[in-house]
């Protein structure tokens, strides 16, 4: 067992990552030693964490993209492969939320927007990342579900439906690429200090962590050395899983006397 999880001479790509998980991301494979891609639909966000990054000493790029858009990811896809020549890890953390809304108030549109961004574009970065890795031998993908993917959660019918998706999609992926050296798992974040909840007032931060049986959030640094963990040689033996970073929210039913 290594002292510290080491990706040098690797490539990573990371959507989503302007900010919050993907931001931590990005900046923790660099420091493992991965040159990184990093992608997100706001141009300035990726390159702010880009330039940090090569200040740092390290190799990164930005490009910006809509995943969504398949013409986008295989640009993206083709931009990594023009840098750095390889694609070894991807972290598909692009997504959308929004405020809790009952299923029978949402707009199909609004449906339709959570269905394109959580699952349709985690299915668009497999299907491109996916040629790109079997042409050097294999690789590792990570997609960020939730655990809003391994149960309901109310006035969120949308994003559940979606990162069960993600769930799925993740389990025969890897079925279909195990045999040729591409690990695929999924992350399932439990209530994580991002950009919004770190605005909430302390009062909401401390009823949320009421729930979680350790009695704390996460935050998003922890989840990139989750994620970092996963791509890298410690982790050969997990595939297909689908990893839970919930505190223990998702363990059972806590004591309450």
């Amino acid at each position: 067992m290594t002292a510290a999880v080491s990706l040098q001479g690797k490539v990573a790509l990371v959507s989503g990552a302007g900010r919050g998980i993907g931001a931590a991301a990005a900046r923790c494979f660099a420091e493992a030693g991965a040159r990184v891609v990093l992608a997100a639909r706001t141009a300035g966000e990726i390159e702010a964490v880009a330039e940090d990054i090569v200040r740092s000493g390290g190799q990164a790029i930005a490009v910006p993209t809509d995943v969504t858009d398949e013409s986008q990811v295989q640009l993206l896809v083709r931009r990594t492969l023009d840098a750095f020549g390889r694609l070894d890890v991807a972290f598909n953390n692009a997504g959308v939320g929004h405020l809790p809304k009952p299923l029978a108030e949402m707009t199909l549109i609004e449906f339709e927007q959570s269905i394109s961004t959580n699952l349709v574009g985690v299915f668009l970065s497999l299907k491109h990342e996916i040629p790109a890795m079997l042409a050097t031998g294999g690789g590792a993908i990570v997609n960020m579900s939730s655990t809003a993917g391994l149960q309901g959660v109310a006035g969120l019918s949308d994003y559940s439906a979606a990162k069960h998706g993600v769930v799925g999609l993740t389990k025969s992926a890897a079925l279909d690429y195990g045999p040729q050296h591409i690990r695929i798992n999924a992350l399932a974040p439990g209530p994580i200090v991002n950009d919004n909840l770190s605005r909430a007032p302390e009062e909401a931060r401390q009823e949320i962590a009421r729930h979680v049986p350790l009695g704390r959030l996460g935050d998003a640094d922890q989840m990139a050395r989750t994620v970092v963990w996963l791509c890298s040689d410690d982790a050969w033996f997990v595939h297909g899983a689908v990893l839970p970073v919930d505190g223990g929210r998702l363990a059972g039913v806590a004591r309450t006397a």
